[in-house]
């Protein structure tokens, strides 16, 4: 399985999955036109990868802002992480924020809350 990379844009996040290591990097900001298009991919990648992962998987999350057309696939990636830890997966998702953006702190404790992921919460 190939890595995924994408570079970051004004409006996309960059992007570096890496099967090897088993860690997953996105960060930057997440307002792309159409969520759909950018995330439709990562989420493939994603289930493709959990076919045969790593033995711990870091999801490591560093945005700067994301609207929400975005924050619902980051919902449904999150949600595909969840469903490979259900499987006995060890799986862990660190959250970065910078300590006075409450706002991206509070949508990762909603994440958690949602998903109840093992989260690491990270202050920048």
């Amino acid at each position: 399985m190939n890595e995924l990379i994408i570079e970051k844009t004004q409006n996309t996040p960059g992007v570096n999955f890496n099967p090897s290591d088993g860690i997953l990097e996105i960060g930057g900001r997440s307002i792309p036109e159409n969520p759909n298009d950018f995330y439709h991919p990562l989420l493939d990648w994603i289930n493709q990868y959990f076919k045969d992962p790593r033995d711990f998987t870091v999801l490591k999350i560093k945005l700067e802002y994301i609207n929400s057309g975005s924050s619902r696939f980051m919902l449904t990636l999150l949600r595909t992480v969840k469903q490979c830890y259900n499987k006995g997966h060890d799986c862990r998702v660190d959250w970065y924020y910078e300590e006075e953006d409450e706002s991206i702190l509070d949508l990762g404790k909603h994440f958690y809350e949602t998903t109840k992921l093992p989260f690491d919460f990270k202050v920048i």
